[in-house]
């Protein structure tokens, strides 16, 4: 029991002790408190794309970056981008029946294709850009929006961790 009591004493002192080293330089620069989402060019026939890709990004870098929404003169750095393209019904998994020679779409998906760029704007230069990031999201007929709402969480993801992963 005193061994017992012993190993949980040194265990408790190591854990409340802490490490004595961690991780630095992760993120955007610390002068980077601001930004400026600009409106996506839209190249594609999907006139939305352009409105909900915007809002996805301006949540994402404040929500989850912590920067301050800026006019472009003002602001820190800017985020800009392009949709090149745009595909919201492609199938990817059948059903068939052979007896009535019929196939089933039971799976569709969404694929959107943007390049994005975050710029310092003090320094003109890129802190994080992505060219042709083809974008997915899986749905089931008839439910579009959900595969569209897939595809931009994963723009989202992209952003965010690309934006944390600057050395």
């Amino acid at each position: 029991m005193r061994l017992i009591s012993g190993c949980l004493a040194s265990l408790s002192a190591v854990a409340l002790g802490g490490c004595l080293y961690g991780f630095a330089g992760g993120g955007l620069p610390s002068s980077i408190k601001t930004v400026a989402i600009l409106p996506f060019d839209n190249q594609t026939a999907e006139p939305t794309l352009t409105q909900e890709v915007s809002r996805t990004v301006r949540e994402a870098v404040e929500g989850r970056l912590g920067l301050r929404q800026a006019s472009e003169a003002q602001a820190d750095a800017v985020v800009r981008g392009v949709i090149t393209r745009y595909e919201p019904d492609l199938p990817v998994a059948y059903t068939g029946d052979e007896d009535e020679n019929a196939v089933t779409v039971t799976r569709r998906q969404v694929q959107i294709t943007v390049s994005v760029e975050i710029l310092d704007q003090s320094a003109d230069k890129p802190l994080w850009e992505r060219s042709g990031l083809l974008l997915k999201g899986d749905y089931d007929p008839g439910q579009e929006v959900q595969g569209r709402e897939r595809a931009l969480a994963e723009l989202v993801t992209n952003i965010v961790e690309g934006a944390r992963s600057q050395w």
